[in-house]
C-alpha cells in the first residue's frame, strides 16, 4: 500500500490529539443533566452498534462466540473499569487534572507488561521514569493538603489510578488474546459489551430513576452526540488508521498531548482554574510518559536490529 501523505498524517494526528483531549470536557458537560453511568453506557452501546452495523455492511463476517467472549472481557476492563471510573471521578476532579492523571496510563502499562507471564522487565531508565511519574502524580494530588487547600479529592484520585490500572490490564490482555477479529469488529464488540455493563451499573446506581429526558439541556445533548460520533467513532477510527501507518511510539504521543489539550479546554470553556501546581505537575507527568515512550521505542529498535 502507498505511504500516506504528510498532510494526511498531520490531519490524523491533529484529529486524535484534539478529539481525545476534548472528550474529558465532553464528559463533564454531558454529565450536567444526564446521569453519569447512563450517559457512558448509552454512549458506547450506541457507538458500538453503529460501528458493527457499518463493518457488517462493508462485508465483515459475523463475529464468533469466541470473539464476543474475548472482546467482552476487554470491554469490561477498558470501558466499565477504565472509562466508568474516570466518569465517576470527573464529578469531583477538574477535567484537565483528570486528563493529566489518566496520562500516566503508559506507566501502568509498563508495569502490567512486566507482571504478565513472559513479560519484559523494565530497564533502569524506565524504572527511573516510573519514579518521576509517581512524583508528578503525588505533587498534583497533594495528599498532605486538605481538599479545601489545594489537594485533590482522594477517593477520586484513587478511582482514576484504578482506572489506569484496569485500562492497562485490558490492553495487555487484548494484545495476548487471539481471536482473529478485524480491529474495527473487535472495537465494536468491546464498546457493545462495555456499554451494556455500564448500563447495568447505571441501573444499580439508580441513574434511570433520576433520568428525565425533558430536563436534559441542549449542551448535554450536544456533548453526548459529540462523544458518540466524534469521540468514539472518529477518534477510534483515526487511531486504528495511525496504528497501521506509523510506529506505535509515534501514535502513543497522544498520551501526553491529550492532557495539555484537556487542561486548556477546561480553562477556556469551563472556567477551570490553572495554578502553578498544575503546571509543574503537568510538566513532570508529561516528561515521565515521554521518557517511557522513547525508552520503549529505543528498545524495540535495538531488538529488531
Amino acid at each position: 500500500m502507498p505511504a500516506p501523505s504528510r498532510s494526511a498524517l498531520v490531519i490524523a494526528f491533529t484529529t486524535i490529539y484534539l478529539v481525545w483531549g476534548s472528550t474529558y470536557l465532553g464528559i463533564r458537560v454531558a454529565m450536567e443533566s444526564i446521569p453519569l453511568f447512563a450517559m457512558a453506557g448509552a454512549r458506547f452501546t450506541l457507538a458500538g452498534a453503529l460501528l458493527l452495523i457499518w463493518v457488517r455492511w462493508r462485508g465483515a463476517p459475523a463475529p464468533t462466540a469466541r470473539q464476543w467472549a474475548i472482546n467482552g472481557i476487554v470491554g469490561l476492563f477498558l470501558l466499565l473499569g477504565g472509562n466508568g471510573l474516570v466518569v465517576w471521578a470527573e464529578q469531583f476532579i477538574p477535567t484537565g487534572i483528570t486528563a493529566l492523571l489518566v496520562g500516566v496510563s503508559p506507566l501502568f502499562i509498563v508495569l502490567t507488561e512486566w507482571a504478565w507471564p513472559g513479560g519484559i522487565r523494565p530497564s533502569a531508565a524506565t524504572a527511573g521514569a516510573l519514579l518521576v511519574g509517581f512524583f508528578g502524580v503525588a505533587w498534583l494530588a497533594a495528599p498532605w493538603e486538605s481538599d479545601a487547600h489545594g489537594g485533590l479529592y482522594i477517593p477520586g484520585l484513587i478511582a482514576l489510578l484504578t482506572a489506569c490500572l484496569l485500562w492497562s490490564i485490558g490492553l495487555i490482555y487484548s494484545r495476548h488474546a487471539k481471536h482473529g477479529a478485524d480491529p474495527l469488529v473487535a472495537s465494536s464488540l468491546q464498546m457493545l459489551t462495555g456499554g451494556a455493563a455500564l448500563l447495568v451499573t447505571a441501573t444499580l446506581h439508580g441513574d434511570f430513576v433520576r433520568l428525565d429526558l425533558a430536563q436534559i439541556t441542549a449542551h448535554s445533548w450536544a456533548a453526548f452526540i459529540y462523544l458518540v460520533l466524534i469521540g468514539s467513532l472518529v477518534g477510534f477510527s483515526t487511531f486504528v488508521w495511525l496504528m497501521k501507518k506509523c510506529a506505535p511510539a509515534q501514535v502513543a504521543t497522544y498520551a501526553y498531548v491529550n492532557p495539555v489539550v484537556a487542561v486548556f479546554l477546561g480553562w477556556l470553556l469551563h472556567h477551570e482554574p490553572i495554578n502553578s501546581r498544575t503546571l509543574v505537575a503537568a510538566a513532570i507527568i508529561v516528561a515521565a510518559v515521554a521518557m517511557i515512550t522513547i525508552q520503549k521505542n529505543s528498545a524495540a529498535k535495538s531488538k529488531s536490529a
